[in-house]
């Protein structure tokens, strides 16, 4: 029989593979545990469909993600933060705070855990990236002065 694996089997196949099993071993193991589908058009069809809309998916998510790049580009946010008389922060500019101002000043909503910030414990400018998925990389500059 043949049957189409829906999780990865060891010894056997990956996710998405259609193998021809004997019938005991696909009826009982296979598709009584969940690993896998009787290979029918039908199922053939379906699975097809919903590879063709997570793709679909995953590009719409890719040109949202370049957009964001795109639009980061030129920002630079001001973050007033207390210091001393020398220039020393009381404290440092952590991610929250820059994710916040984001939102506040620019209106763009990023997840503090994608930035990534060098140590700020003075005022100057500075750069920060943000990590995105499929590789993408945004910089932005935050102006950091004295309240």
């Amino acid at each position: 029989m043949k049957v189409l694996l829906i999780k990865d089997v060891k010894g056997l196949g990956k996710a998405g593979e259609i193998k021809e099993v004997k019938d005991g071993y696909g009826n009982n193991f296979l598709i009584g545990k969940g690993f896998a589908l009787a290979a029918t058009n039908e199922v053939l069809r379906k699975y097809e469909a919903g590879k063709r809309k997570e793709a679909e998916l995953e590009k719409e998510e890719l040109d949202k993600t370049t957009e964001l790049k795109e639009a980061l580009k030129n920002v630079r946010l001001k973050i007033a933060k207390q210091a001393g008389a020398n220039g020393a922060l009381f404290g440092s500019v952590t991610k929250e705070e820059i994710a916040t101002a984001l939102k506040e000043q620019k209106n763009f909503d990023i997840d503090k855990k994608v930035l990534e910030v060098e140590n700020i414990k003075s005022v100057g400018i500075y750069d920060v990236s943000a990590k995105f998925k499929h590789g993408i990389v945004a910089k932005f500059e935050i102006d950091v002065v004295a309240e």
